[in-house]
């Protein structure tokens, strides 16, 4: 296990987590958790490392791992509703489990992780001043491998991570609404084209069927442009696609 100390190794810490921004800077999501969980299982010196992201405010999901054991933790903490992971989310900025084998916060899933062969754990939260975007989690197999110092180290991996991550997210949606905007644009023409529409009707075409079908006007927009298929009574409620034919 390594721990920040004065001097060199402080120094060296240091240096490392100046290079560790420099390679989050401008990657995808995950590209930029790979490279956290290569640092962590560096910096801390535990045995597993995962990133969970969590989607409103109950749904957790592993979005990457070392091992596929921290998925299945993960999804136990999920099932039982209980966990360090569980309540960093909800109240807290980090939490240490020194022994699974005699953890009393949450007794049904410490005795789980215990039999997987799990004794420590350190839970740390990743979040913005916008959000709280998941948890950067280390696991070890023998008790008491987690102190305050690793605690320090996983607090500023994890400030580093929720960061890029967050700006990563914001590229990566960006690019997704451009590419929707080209999609539906695409899918607009066909119908101009077919049914002799405007922009508009088109667009109106394409939001009634996704209204009234419940599927996100962007599923709409890639299932006619690649079937080159919509069914007529998307349509027919438009006055110059009345006579029209089927798309295909």
């Amino acid at each position: 296990m390594r721990r920040l100390v004065v001097g060199t190794e402080r120094d060296r810490y240091a240096e490392e987590f100046a290079e560790l921004a420099l390679a989050l800077h401008d990657v995808t999501v995950e590209e930029t958790v790979e490279k956290v969980l290569e640092f962590t299982l560096k910096a801390i010196g535990c045995d597993f490392a995962g990133v969970i992201f969590v989607h409103g405010k109950h749904h957790i999901e592993t979005a990457a791992a070392t091992d596929p054991i921290v998925a299945k933790l993960d999804a136990m903490q999920m099932e039982l509703g209980e966990g360090p992971d569980v309540s960093v989310i909800a109240d807290r900025l980090s939490v240490i489990v020194s022994d699974t084998h005699a953890e009393s916060r949450w007794p049904t899933w410490a005795a789980r992780v215990y039999d997987a062969g799990i004794r420590s754990l350190l839970s740390v939260r990743m979040y913005t001043d916008e959000e709280t975007i998941g948890t950067l989690n280390a696991y070890s197999r023998k008790p008491d491998a987690f102190d305050v110092d690793d605690q320090a180290v996983a607090h500023v991996l994890a400030r580093h991570a929720a960061v890029a991550l967050g700006n990563a997210r914001k590229v990566e949606n960006l690019w997704l609404a451009v590419d929707a905007r080209k999609r539906i644009g695409q899918a607009q023409g066909i119908l101009m084209e077919r049914f002799d529409l405007t922009a508009d009707q088109a667009f109106a075409v394409l939001l009634r069927y996704s209204q009234d079908n419940n599927v996100k006007l962007r599923v709409v927009a890639d299932r006619l442009v690649e079937t080159r298929e919509l069914p007529m009574s998307a349509v027919r409620s438009t006055p110059e696609a009345d006579a029209a034919g089927d798309l295909s």
